[in-house]
């Protein structure tokens, strides 16, 4: 995958631009590039695609952050209570 498809508008190259970014601007940019990303393009591609480009050289960086958890899969749901939980079955 090229760079251009991975970052179409350069919204995570720019991120990495801006001096004293803030982890909660980083995931409102991750949203709005993730947004961007063209039909057919597989996110966990373009994902490693922008971090080795941007993020292996600002490894402390807000956005080498958001990128990464981005990456590992969530947990799986857990039962959060009800009638259930609350008898113990």
């Amino acid at each position: 995958m090229r760079l251009s498809e991975a970052d179409p508008k350069g919204l995570v190259r720019e991120s990495f631009r801006i001096e004293g970014i803030s982890d909660g601007e980083c995931r409102s940019i991750f949203i709005d590039w993730a947004l961007s990303l063209g039909r057919g393009v597989e996110s966990a591609e373009a994902l490693r695609v922008v971090l080795a480009e941007y993020g292996m050289g600002a490894p402390e960086h807000p956005m080498t952050r958001v990128l990464t958890e981005a990456l590992t899969a969530p947990e799986p749901p857990r039962r959060r209570g009800g009638r259930a939980a609350r008898l113990g079955v």
